[in-house]
């Protein structure tokens, strides 16, 4: 266990695991946001489709106990960087860095916190049923529709939407060259790659607050 350890420690391994982790992630949100687009299909394709998730316990708990753990370990690893970079950059550099970087690499960090707030008010909301006014555990479509009635909630998922969009093209681009796809020739499909992920995912998921706040569904 000593080498896990070690490479666990290492500033590789800590790369190595937010591109795992954050992999886990960009799959996880892609399957959700099919099985949230059967919202536009028919009340029964959305609540089979949340059926069939609740139909076994175990599966659904380890489903989701392997997701936070990925969430805690991309966290740390990302904690750790930074400060390795903070403590190692010297001023000047700093400054340097600031100006070339990218918006997405800039507001990585503050935009990833808004995600985890996000992601907590998400699960109250439509998981748990804390924060909903007219929650059912039973009818997800019913939940949805009458969430997306309200242009604020429509707006505060739009925003989410924005932070998820720039941490995923970062996020894609950082680990293009984690796994040592950073040759010249592969920089264009890296780009494109990285907003393609950064763009057709947030739209997806906001296509269906959109089509309920305007009445286009429900």
């Amino acid at each position: 266990m000593g080498w896990a350890l070690r490479f666990y420690r290492s500033t590789i391994g800590k790369k190595i695991l937010m591109a795992v982790t954050g992999l886990i992630w960009v799959l996880f949100v892609i399957e959700h946001m099919a099985g949230n687009l059967l919202t536009l299909k028919s009340p029964e394709a959305i609540n089979g489709y949340a059926a069939l998730l609740k139909s076994s316990d175990e599966v659904l708990w380890t489903f989701r106990i392997g997701l936070f753990v990925a969430l805690v370990v991309h966290v740390d690893s990302m904690l750790k960087l930074t400060a390795r970079n903070w403590t190692s950059r010297r001023p000047r550099y700093a400054k340097v860095a600031h100006q070339t970087s990218s918006p997405a690499a800039r507001t990585m960090r503050w935009g990833g916190v808004f995600l985890i707030l996000w992601l907590v008010y998400h699960i109250l909301h439509f998981t748990t049923g804390q924060v909903h006014p007219d929650f059912s555990h039973t009818d997800v479509y019913r939940n949805v529709t009458v969430a997306f009635q309200s242009g604020g909630k429509v707006a505060l998922y739009g925003a989410a939407m924005v932070a998820l969009a720039l941490h995923l093209y970062h996020g894609a681009w950082s680990m293009f060259q984690t796994v040592g796809a950073n040759h010249p020739h592969l920089e264009k499909p890296r780009r494109w790659l990285a907003t393609a992920i950064a763009i057709l995912i947030p739209l997806g998921f906001i296509t269906v607050p959109l089509a309920i706040y305007f009445g286009i569904i429900g």
